[in-house]
């Protein structure tokens, strides 16, 4: 593995760009992947300077130059997970927010649209696979894991974005077509996806 500062701060490549304020800032796509369980997909993550401490994402990353929103959702699920989806399977954006969060010792703000998908028939039993992490992922994603709702509303970790639970409990009768804002949070972990590292791979 390529350590992150050999080769310049991830946020100096491609689909990030510096705000008026200093800030550096990206569009991500992440999805809100349910199994027939009604299980939720998460990646957990750590903080380089605070090993100890851990945190709960969902799947997702920045969008690439060219993509559309949905595409980068579908592309990012293949690179963190193996598991293949077919954008027209993607319901939403069903959520959007904007995070500020410490990424690699820099603040950096995402701006996140979430998307909805349910696995079925064979994609049930596909297993993950994580061999398409990049360096930087691996250098604070430690594993994904599907959660059921009532187990992750009650651990102790912090779980990103903190609405996380009602929001997912919320949509499993199914999305209603209006799209939830969640404006500005400050996510206080250092949290990533690494198209680079949110909610949210690839820069959280």
């Amino acid at each position: 593995m390529t350590p992150a500062s050999s080769v310049g701060h991830p946020t100096d490549g491609e689909g990030w760009v510096r705000g008026a304020d200093g800030v550096p800032f990206r569009r991500a796509a992440r999805v809100l992947l349910l199994d027939p369980q009604d299980r939720v997909l998460l990646v957990r993550g750590h903080d380089a300077d605070q090993p100890e401490r851990t945190w709960w994402f969902t799947v997702g990353g920045g969008i690439d130059r060219g993509e559309t929103a949905r595409d980068a959702a579908v592309r990012e699920v293949f690179e963190e997970t193996g598991l293949r989806l077919d954008p027209e399977r993607l319901e939403g954006p069903v959520l959007t927010r904007s995070a500020l969060f410490d990424f690699f010792a820099r603040t950096v703000r995402q701006d996140e649209e979430f998307f909805l998908a349910r696995l079925d028939g064979l994609d049930r039993d596909a297993p993950l696979v994580t061999d398409n992490w990049t360096d930087v992922e691996r250098a604070f994603m430690d594993e994904v894991r599907w959660w059921p709702l009532p187990a992750l509303a009650q651990v102790t970790e912090e779980v990103f974005p903190a609405e996380l639970v009602e929001v997912t409990q919320a949509l499993l009768p199914g999305w209603n077509g209006v799209t939830r804002h969640l404006g500005l949070a400050r996510d206080e972990a250092a949290t990533g996806d690494s198209s680079t590292p949110a909610s949210g791979g690839s820069g959280r």
